[in-house]
């Protein structure tokens, strides 16, 4: 009776929980990529390692996050979405030496498939990119709660996504960004029940906190497997 009482707190938790906890409750069991020399007789290699499972948990968060500022948002979360389900479908056929990131981009350096228009290390330079975006964006919101939502959004789009897509891609984010919700609106939807503007202010210095070590790490694993500079295809 116990135990079933200790599940049901739990489910109401992870009910209770918003996206912006989510994300930071995913950031916190992530850990951010290690480096190691492992030196033999003969060579040193650098082993680095970024759990791809929890990094995948986080910009599925993300999806979540972008629903919120509306149709705005809609091709660039559809590309979200595939490009986890490109890394996933990659996990999926080995999840035991699949399940660091790196591995992965190190795979299609190897076989010369990294540039190539659906490969795996395309969808983590765009994932990134999709955290770079998110990133200036809670930056903008808690540097200025009042910031007006539509300028936020096309300042953090100009920043992290617009120098590496086609013109096409960002006419469309250009005609969209008409249907971004006001910034009073959008932050209500981040909040929890009773959870006042500052406390959600709060929350999201805590997620910034967590998301940029992460980020600076990622963007240095790209370099290192010269990939970062890719546009779109």
């Amino acid at each position: 009776m116990k135990r079933k009482r200790c599940e049901m707190e739990e489910t109401t938790k992870k009910k209770k929980m918003t996206e912006i906890g989510s994300a930071i409750e995913e950031l916190s069991v992530l850990s951010i990529a290690k480096t190691t020399i492992v030196t033999t007789k003969t060579e040193a290699t650098t082993i680095i390692n970024l759990p791809l499972k929890p990094l995948l948990s986080f910009c599925n968060i993300i999806i979540q996050v972008l629903d919120k500022i509306g149709p705005t948002m809609a091709v660039f979360r559809q590309d979200i979405d595939q490009n986890i389900q490109r890394l996933e479908k990659m996990w999926e056929s080995d999840p035991i030496v699949y399940s660091n990131l790196v591995e992965i981009l190190r795979k299609e350096a190897k076989e010369g498939s990294s540039r190539k228009p659906k490969s795996c290390s395309r969808a983590a330079l765009w994932l990134t990119r999709a955290m770079d975006f998110t990133l200036a964006l809670l930056q903008r919101l808690v540097k200025d709660m009042s910031q007006n939502m539509e300028q936020a959004v096309e300042e953090s789009y100009n920043l992290t996504i617009k120098p590496w897509h086609g013109w096409i891609s960002s006419a469309a984010f250009k005609v969209a960004l008409r249907l971004v919700p006001n910034n009073n609106t959008f932050i209500n939807v981040l909040a929890a029940k009773d959870e006042t503007h500052q406390m959600v202010q709060d929350d999201i210095r805590s997620l910034i906190s967590l998301l940029i070590p992460l980020l600076s790490q990622l963007h240095s694993i790209l370099e290192l497997y010269e990939v970062s500079k890719l546009k779109s295809t």
